[in-house]
């Protein structure tokens, strides 16, 4: 069946009018083309001049999950660089003699690696970005690796720096120069935005520091702290960008990006009897059938995309909801009613 755009709109509305978001951006397509898109609410409703429109940037928080470190991820797995069973202690010679050096990158991809699942770095090994990686990659494991799976931000942050150990390249021009550019994603970059971005990009959470709502600067304290993005959160994105990213997950150009195979690799199912189930960082959509084969992935912003090779259709929901706050539920709610609608 074909999705009612009125339908969608009519629910993506109802979230600017209960305020769960000042306003949203949205698209659904196949492995061709964008087949309907819509936009609805304001940049910001203190400034009732600027209505969302199809070039908003967005910060995308985690996201930057899949278009930076599982992208990656993916480049190197298809060029034979990366085995995913491999321990990282054989692939990072400085893990050697700590506990995560029994951690392979599958475990990571899957949260099951058993590293811990706070993230709040400052507090835990200070400013200094050097300090911060060591402390990272030297913790202890808070349980047995593949006996759980258990969401931690860390699992991005580790997989980001292990990508950046392969190629003694940083992360954000990994991602640039190996994914976004080869494929066509013209404006997808980590922040902070240049001031010509700034003016197209969605404030989101008020920030007691600076006073105001931040607007081009990660929401994400993490990414802020090590110099504007890793690879837990800090990409900025546009509705046309993630859709031509998701294009790519179901017709992927050899020798641009990843591969066939890594999508294929992803989008199943990796944790056996363990609750929740994952793929390789991207996860059945809630409410949905594993079977069914839609497979979603979140940011705390209030983004989504999601992805089905069985129907061969995909969509993505942006939105700005940390600019009321922080609660989860109504976001939940309109997220759910987004893809039941999306994939019927």
């Amino acid at each position: 069946m074909t999705p009612d755009p009125d339908q969608i709109e009519s629910v993506i509305r109802q979230g600017v009018q209960q305020k769960v978001y000042p306003g949203a951006e949205w698209a659904i397509g196949d492995a061709d083309s964008v087949q309907m898109a819509g936009s609805c609410g304001l940049l910001d409703p203190r400034d009732s001049g600027h209505p969302m429109t199809g070039d908003t940037v967005f910060d995308i928080a985690s996201l930057t999950k899949i278009v930076a470190v599982w992208a990656v991820i993916g480049r190197l797995w298809d060029q034979g660089r990366l085995n995913l069973d491999d321990p990282l202690g054989t692939l990072m010679p400085d893990l050697a003699g700590y506990q995560l050096a029994q951690v392979t990158t599958r475990h990571l991809l899957t949260h099951t690696a058993g590293v811990p699942p706070r993230a709040n770095l400052r507090n835990l090994y200070g400013t200094d970005q050097d300090r911060v990686r060591t402390g990272v990659l030297r913790e202890p494991l808070h349980r047995l690796p593949g006996h759980a799976v258990e969401y931690t931000d860390r699992a991005a942050l580790i997989l980001g720096y292990l990508a950046e150990h392969l190629t003694n390249t940083p992360l954000d021009q990994l991602a640039r120069t190996t994914i976004w550019q080869p494929i066509g994603m013209t404006t997808t970059c980590f922040g902070p935005l240049s001031v010509e971005l700034i003016e197209r990009c969605a404030p989101t959470e008020y920030d007691e520091e600076t006073g105001r709502h931040l607007k081009g600067t990660p929401h994400d304290f993490s990414a802020r702290l090590l110099g504007g993005g890793c690879g837990i959160a800090g990409v900025f994105s546009t509705v046309a960008d993630l859709a031509t990213f998701l294009q790519h997950l179901l017709n992927p150009v050899d020798g641009q990006g990843f591969g066939a195979a890594w999508v294929q690799e992803s989008l199943q199912v990796h944790t056996g009897d363990l609750q929740p189930a994952r793929g390789l960082f991207w996860h059945p959509a809630p409410g949905t059938d594993p079977a069914a084969s839609i497979f979603v992935h979140y940011g705390f912003t209030g983004t989504g995309m999601w992805i089905s090779p069985k129907q061969g259709r995909w969509a993505v929901l942006l939105t700005n909801k940390l600019y009321y706050g922080r609660d989860r539920q109504p976001m939940a709610e309109v997220r759910n009613a987004f893809r039941a609608l999306a994939f019927v």
